[in-house]
C-alpha cells in the first residue's frame, strides 16, 4: 500500500487498514458482522487490508450494477491466494477473458433444462432415503444430515458416484472447504495446510473416476462425461489437470452453498410456523403428483419462500474482483491493483429496497409488491453478469423439490440451542448444528 497513493489527490475510500502485514484478516474471518459494523462507522463504501490485499467493501444494487457490468473493463475475478490455491488455476471460477467464456459455454451443457429434467428422477431418490431416514432418526443434528444429503446428490449427477458421504472422499472435501477462506500458510496444523493436503486426496480420488469412465464405452451424460467428450476450439479435450479442477469446483458449486440454502429453509419456516401452514397448504393440491419440472413451476408460493430465504441469508456474501484500472464509485476512487469486495448478503438488508429486511416476509415477492424488481441487481443470490452462478438453475431445482417433498409429507421442529451463533466459513450455518425433532405428518406425540 502505497504512502503516496494516500497523499495524492485522489480521494480513497473511508476505512482502516489495520495491522502491518495481516491487516485485519482475523476480524474479517472471525466476525460475522466485520462488514456492516465497518458500514455504520463508514458509510456505503470502505477499505480495508484482508488476505494479503488492499480492499474496497462495496455494497448496495447500485454498487452491483457498477461491479457486475464492468467484468472485464474494470474488474477481473480474484479470490484470495487460499481460494486460488485450493480450487486450481485451471478451475471455472478463477478463468477468465476468452477462456472463460469457452469453458462457461461448454460446462453449461450439464445444466441445460433437458438435463435437469433428467436429474429428477435421482434427486427424488435420494431425497426420499434421506427423509425415511430422518424419520427414523427422530431428534438429530440437521446441518451434517443436510451437508451429506447435498454431497450425494452432486456427486451422483455430476460424477456418478453413488453414495459419496460415506466414502473417503466425503470427509477429504470437508477439511479441504474448511480451508477455502484462511490465511495460506501451508503448515500441517494450519486449516489452510490440511486443506492443501486434502486437495491432492481429492484430485486422485477424482483423477481415478476419470480413468474409470475412459474405459468405458459410454461415457453418460453428467458433468464428467460431457467434459470427456468436450473439445475446445483446435479439437483438442481438456488435459487430465484441467478436468480434475473443473470437478472439483463443480462439485464445490453444487454442495456447499447449497447445504447452507437448505439449512437456512429448514431453520426460517421452523421459526415462521403461519409461512409453514401457507406453503404447506400450497402444496396439498401436488399431493400424489410427480414431482416434474412443470409441476414444480406450479409452485409460486413456494418460489417467493425460497427466494426471501435466500435474501435473509445469503449462502454467499459476496464476490471477489481485482481492479484492472483506478476507476470511481460513489465519489471515491478504487485504484488500480486493489480488490474489491461487492457485498450480496449486506444488499439484501438494505431497508430502501426490501422494508422491515429483519422480516421474514415472503410476500415481497408476490406479483403486486415485487420488491427485487425495483432496482436491478437488488436481489443477487447467485451473483451476475458474465459470471453469474453456473449452476443456480441446478441448485433451484433441488432447494424447490426438496422443499417441497418436506412440506407435503414430514414436520420438523428446533430443539434449544443458540442460534445466535452462525458460522460463516466457507458458507453461512447455524454454529450449533441445527439440532431438530424430525416426523411424518400426524405422527407427533
Amino acid at each position: 500500500m502505497s504512502t503516496e497513493m494516500e497523499k495524492s489527490s485522489v480521494t480513497l475510500p473511508p476505512g482502516s487498514f489495520g495491522v502491518p502485514i495481516i491487516g485485519e484478516t482475523f476480524n474479517f474471518l472471525n466476525d460475522p458482522d466485520f462488514a456492516k459494523k465497518r458500514h455504520q462507522e463508514y458509510g456505503s463504501i470502505f477499505k480495508s487490508n484482508i488476505l494479503g490485499s488492499p480492499t474496497v467493501f462495496l455494497k448496495g444494487p447500485e454498487a452491483n450494477f457498477f461491479v457486475l457490468t464492468n467484468e472485464n473493463k474494470y474488474f477481473v475475478v480474484n479470490w484470495p491466494p487460499s481460494v486460488k490455491m485450493l480450487l486450481g488455476q485451471d478451475s471455472l471460477p478463477l478463468q477468465t477473458g476468452d477462456v472463460h467464456t469457452q469453458r462457461r459455454r461448454l460446462m453449461a451443457q450439464a445444466f441445460q433444462p433437458r438435463a435437469l429434467a433428467g436429474y429428477l428422477p435421482a434427486m427424488t431418490a435420494i431425497s426420499d432415503q434421506y427423509l425415511e431416514r430422518w424419520t427414523n432418526m427422530e431428534t438429530f443434528m440437521w446441518y451434517p444430515e443436510l451437508k451429506n444429503y447435498t454431497f450425494d446428490i452432486a456427486c451422483k449427477l455430476l460424477i456418478g458416484l453413488d453414495q459419496a458421504s460415506q466414502k473417503p472422499l466425503s470427509q477429504w472435501f470437508e477439511t479441504w472447504a474448511q480451508g477455502l477462506f484462511s490465511l495460506p500458510w501451508n503448515l500441517p496444523w494450519t486449516l489452510f495446510g490440511k486443506a492443501y493436503r486434502c486437495r491432492e486426496q481429492l484430485l486422485n480420488g477424482i483423477e481415478e473416476l476419470i480413468q474409470k469412465r475412459h474405459q468405458q464405452p459410454d461415457q453418460g451424460n453428467d458433468a464428467l462425461g460431457l467434459l470427456l467428450r468436450a473439445r475446445d476450439e483446435f479439437d483438442n479435450p481438456l488435459n487430465l489437470e484441467e478436468l480434475k479442477d473443473q470437478i472439483l469446483s463443480l462439485l464445490f458449486a453444487g454442495h456447499e452453498t447449497l447445504t447452507s440454502a437448505l439449512s437456512s429453509f429448514c431453520l426460517l419456516l421452523a421459526q415462521h410456523p403461519s409461512v409453514r401452514d401457507k406453503a404447506r397448504a400450497e402444496q396439498a393440491q401436488f399431493l400424489g403428483l410427480p414431482l416434474t419440472t412443470e409441476t414444480l413451476k406450479e409452485m409460486t408460493y413456494l418460489e417467493q419462500v425460497l427466494k426471501e430465504v435466500l435474501r435473509c441469508i445469503a449462502p454467499v456474501g459476496g464476490g471477489f474482483r481485482q481492479v484492472l484500472e483506478s476507476c470511481e464509485f460513489d465519489g471515491f476512487t478504487i485504484p488500480k491493483g486493489w480488490n474489491i469486495l461487492y457485498e450480496i448478503n449486506l444488499t439484501h438488508q438494505k431497508s430502501e429496497i426490501f422494508p422491515a429486511p429483519e422480516q421474514f416476509d415472503p410476500e415481497r415477492f408476490s406479483p403486486e409488491r415485487a420488491e427485487d424488481k425495483t432496482k436491478p441487481f437488488s436481489l443477487v443470490p447467485f451473483g451476475g453478469g458474465l459470471r453469474e452462478c453456473l449452476g443456480r438453475e441446478f441448485a433451484r431445482l433441488e432447494m424447490k423439490l426438496f422443499a417441497a417433498r418436506l412440506l407435503q409429507e414430514y414436520d420438523w421442529s428446533l430443539l434449544p440451542q443458540d442460534l445466535t451463533l452462525v458460522t460463516t466459513i466457507p458458507t453461512p450455518h447455524p454454529k450449533d448444528g441445527l439440532k431438530v425433532r424430525f416426523s411424518r405428518q400426524g405422527k407427533r406425540d
